[in-house]
């Protein structure tokens, strides 16, 4: 299964990027390969929702489980859809001076092996794409001044 680790220093503070990160219902707004993304049920701190990924001709829909820990961490689980597991998890560290550290972690598997070995071609490449894509969606709601 490929795995993803980063960690990134960034000039907003934990509760931005928890807040920016845990809003997914503006996936679609500006991650790459993000059609959509809809909440199905939210009890406060668990979410179920559903996110239908795209690129070309390819298409996929999958429902996960969002466990929110409140400006620390953002947990995923997989419920359903075309992977046979993902694990996800993004853990906010305040450093105390208005910036903050973040530590993403992503293991997947595409039950379709022939999908599963395209995808993971790309892998590191497409996720790093999408941390990026966080950052400069902060970017742009933040803006240092």
């Amino acid at each position: 299964m490929p795995t993803h680790a980063e960690k990134r220093t960034l000039s907003y503070t934990s509760d931005q990027m928890y807040d920016l990160v845990a809003d997914i219902e503006k996936y679609g707004e500006f991650l790459p390969w993000c059609i959509a993304c809809r909440k199905t049920k939210d009890d406060n701190d668990v979410i179920e929702a559903d996110l239908i990924i795209g690129y070309k001709m390819f298409r996929e829909k999958f429902k996960s489980r969002v466990l929110l820990t409140p400006k620390t961490d953002i947990r995923v689980e997989y419920l359903s859809g075309p992977l046979k597991s993902l694990s996800n998890k993004w853990t906010f560290i305040d450093n105390g001076d208005g910036t903050c550290t973040i530590d993403f972690f992503v293991d997947f598997e595409f039950q379709n092996p022939m999908l599963h070995g395209f995808v993971t071609m790309f892998f590191d490449k497409a996720v790093s794409r999408m941390i990026s894509a966080f950052e400069k969606k902060a970017e742009e709601l933040y803006k240092l001044t």
